[in-house]
This record gives C-alpha cells, sequence and structure tokens, in this order.
C-alpha cells in the first residue's frame, strides 16, 4: 500500500493545518505591510485597514489571479520528472515543509517588525526541499535567477513611479497658493488613475473562469468607465470637505491631506486588490498541489484546480495574522522609514500597486513588499535623503538577503524529519 492511499487524511489535515499557518503569516506580514501606509498616515484606522483586506483581498485572488494555479509555485519544479512519478510522496513531504518553513520564518519576521517578501519564503523553501531532498534536476534554476532580478527590479520601478507621483502632488497642489482649490481640482484625477488602472489591468488578464471574455479594446472601454465612476464618486465625497483654517494654523495642509486621507481609501483598496491577485497563491498554491497529489491516488499533475474551502482557509488565515500580529510590520512601513501623510501615503501606495498588477499581468514574480518599501524610499527622496531612517532601512534589506536562505535551511530540515516519519 502506498504511502498516499495509507496516509492521505492525515497528510491532507496536516497540509490544511499549515497552509493556515503560512496564511498567518502572510496576513501577519504582507497584507499588513500592503495597509501600513494607510494606517501609519492615519487615514484608515486598523479596523478599517482590516475590513478593507478581507474584502479587496479575495476579489483580488478570485478574478485577477483566476481559478486555476499552477500546483508548483512559480514553475520552480519540474512535475514531469520519473522520481516524481514514482515516488509522489516526495512532492508532497516537500510541499508541507515548504508552508510549515515558509510559515515560521514570517512568524519571527513579524515578532521582529520586519518586512519580508512572502514570495520569496516560500520560494525559498521549495527550491531548498526540492534540490536537496529530491535532485538538483528538479529545480528550473533559470527561472530562480529571474526572481532574484526582481529584488533590485520591482523596488526601483516602483520607488520611480513613487517619486513621479509624489513630485507631481508637490507641483500641482503643495507648492500652489491655494493647495485646498487645487487638490479639489487634481484628487479626483488621481482616483480616475486608480480606477482606471486596476480595472485595466484585471480585464486583460482575463475574466475567462467566470464567464467575461473582452477584447482589448473592449476592456479599455470598460476600464474607463470604471475610472470614471471611481472618479464620479470621489468628487461626491470630497465636495462634503470643507476647509479648516483653524487647523491649517497649526499645519498649513491639515485641509489638504483630509482630501488626501479619503483618496488613500481608495489607494488601499486598489494595494489589497493587487496584494491578492499576486500573492494569495503563496499560502494557498503549495495546498492545491498536496491536495492534487492526494485526491488523484498520487499523481502529480502540472496544473490544479483550487476547491472553493482552500481559498476560505487561506482567506480566514490571512485576516487572523493581519488582525493578531499586523500592526507590527504596519509601524515599521508606516512609521519608522520615513514619515508618511496622507499625501506621501497615496503615492507609495498607488506606485506599489500598479507595479504589483502590471507584474501580475506580464507574469513578472515580483514581492509586495519589495515594491511597496521601495515606494516608500521613493516618496521619501522626493523630500531628500534626510528624510529617510536609513538605519531601519538597512536592517530591512538584511532581512530580505536573509530570507530565501532561512527558508531553505528551516524546509530542509523540515523535509527530512516527514520523510523520517512517514517512510
Amino acid at each position: 500500500m502506498s504511502i498516499i492511499a495509507e496516509y492521505g487524511p492525515l497528510l491532507l489535515g496536516m497540509a490544511c493545518l499549515f497552509g493556515f499557518f503560512m496564511a498567518w503569516g502572510v496576513g501577519a506580514n504582507d497584507v499588513a505591510n500592503a495597509m501600513g501606509t494607510s494606517v501609519g498616515s492615519r487615514a484608515l484606522t486598523v479596523k478599517q485597514a482590516i475590513f478593507i483586506a478581507m474584502l479587496f483581498e479575495f476579489a483580488g485572488a478570485y478574478l485577477a489571479g483566476g481559478s486555476v494555479t499552477a500546483t508548483i509555485r512559480k514553475g520552480i519544479v519540474d512535475p514531469n520528472l520519473p522520481i516524481l512519478a514514482e515516488q509522489p510522496e516526495l512532492l508532497v513531504f516537500g510541499m508541507l515543509s515548504a508552508l510549515l518553513a515558509a510559515g515560521c520564518w514570517l512568524l519571527v519576521a513579524s515578532l521582529k517588525g520586519w518586512p519580508v517578501s512572502t514570495t520569496h519564503s516560500i520560494i525559498g523553501a521549495i527550491v531548498g526541499f526540492a534540490a536537496v531532498g529530491i535532485s538538483v534536476d528538479v529545480v528550473n534554476w533559470g527561472k530562480v535567477g529571474t526572481i532574484a532580478a526582481s529584488w533590485i527590479v520591482s523596488p526601483l520601478l516602483s520607488g520611480t513611479i513613487a517619486f513621479g507621483l509624489f513630485t507631481s502632488v508637490q507641483k500641482l497642489i503643495l507648492n500652489r497658493e491655494k493647495p485646498f482649490e487645487c487638490a479639489q481640482k487634481f484628487v479626483p484625477m488621481y482616483m480616475f488613475f486608480t480606477g482606471f488602472m486596476i480595472a485595466m489591468v484585471t480585464l486583460v488578464k482575463g475574466l475567462k473562469h467566470i464567464g467575461l471574455d473582452l477584447s482589448y479594446g473592449q476592456s479599455f472601454l470598460v476600464a474607463l468607465l470604471f475610472g470614471l465612476a471611481v472618479m464620479a464618486l470621489g468628487k461626491v465625497i470630497l465636495s462634503r470637505i470643507k476647509p479648516d483654517p483653524k487647523a491649517d494654523k497649526d499645519f498649513h495642509f491639515t485641509s489638504v491631506e483630509k482630501l488626501f486621507a479619503v483618496l488613500m481609501i481608495f489607494t488601499a483598496c486598489s494595494m489589497a486588490f493587487a496584494h491578492g491577485s499576486n500573492d494569495v497563491a503563496n499560502a494557498v498554491g503549495p495546498l492545491a498541489a498536496i491536495y492534487s497529489v492526494i485526491s488523484s491516488s498520487g499523481q502529480v499533475l502540472a496544473k490544479a484546480s483550487m476547491p472553493w474551502w482552500i481559498l476560505l482557509l487561506g482567506g480566514m488565515g490571512i485576516v487572523a495574522g493581519l488582525a493578531t500580529y499586523g500592526y507590527k510590520v504596519m509601524q515599521t512601513i508606516g512609521k519608522k522609514i520615513t514619515e508618511l501623510t496622507p499625501s506621501r501615503g497615496f503615492a507609495a501606495e498607488l506606485a506599489a500597486a500598479t507595479t504589483v498588477v502590471l507584474a501580475s499581468g506580464t507574469g513578472l514574480p515580483v514581492s509586495t513588499t519589495h515594491t511597496l518599501v521601495g515606494a516608500v524610499l521613493g516618496v521619501g527622496l522626493a523630500r531628500g535623503i534626510g528624510a529617510l531612517n536609513l538605519r531601519v532601512i538597512g536592517s530591512i534589506i538584511m532581512s530580505w538577503v536573509i530570507t530565501l536562505p532561512a527558508g531553505a535551511c528551516l524546509a530542509i530540515i523540515f523535509f527530512y524529519i516527514l520523510k523520517g516519519l512517514f517512510t
């Protein structure tokens, strides 16, 4: 009797437990840093951030993430190798150890308040167990090289976009004689851009799995209408905000920042949506792979369908992580790198969301964490190098470098423990 047939229910139960733990880590670290700018700039309370994350993470995962996920996360392991056909349990043990290893590293990072990459945590863990536990030939090293390159590309790209966005805010609004009037005029345009960008990427990437298949031209038109709808809604909300001359005496831009706080609600939604489309699979991808092998009696398939209960389990874990330990990473992103106001937070959040959804559409494996930290750095640089806390930035970069080897080493240890227990 094969190991899969004998211990299938037990292995699946362990996969659900480890998958929930990994999803908890995604919530405590990744979703927390996605919401950190909104909370740090006081545009949203922690409770509001959790509610937005719940709603838009699910929408992003289902609509832009697609209903089918590659069994082997990001195509790092070749599922067609003879050794996996002969011993499918190796893949199950490996994915279990990868989930547990990535979850443990995210727990450590979240306790320390380090915003690390969940994408790289799970990738490091998968590379570790595959190379040492199965065979070096199993790993698609070209793909690993592309991921390593994204460490530089994603923060650079989002930092550049954020620098450009905040510079435009300074020129169009903050450095003008009547900043409040200028903000009322230009903030709806930023809202249009936010709505258009999210809708465009979602439609172009494809909604075939929910029965909606539009051409590029049709997608452009729908995104245009969606952007205009967001702008119209924003105008209605903004028209109710009146300038506060008393508060403006203490800080010249208090009334202006109130308008940007409204805009940040829209960018927080788009950031949560972008994160859901790109990173929720970090928690549920390996779990779907294990479910696929066990439910097909040991067959290793190149693609696996994503049952609804796996997405539900992932979603619950993410919300639990954000609600319990998310505040530590939120503090690092929102307060410790550079001082954020709603106008600065908006530029950082929209730049990061734009980078992530563009990468999601083109298939470039980027980290939401790296894009957001890069965007916050870009906003800080727009105000001069003195606006940045270089010591905090140094410790963040160090934690990024450690993430891949930490995930790999932990996964190798757990892989051999699981193999020893079941064989």
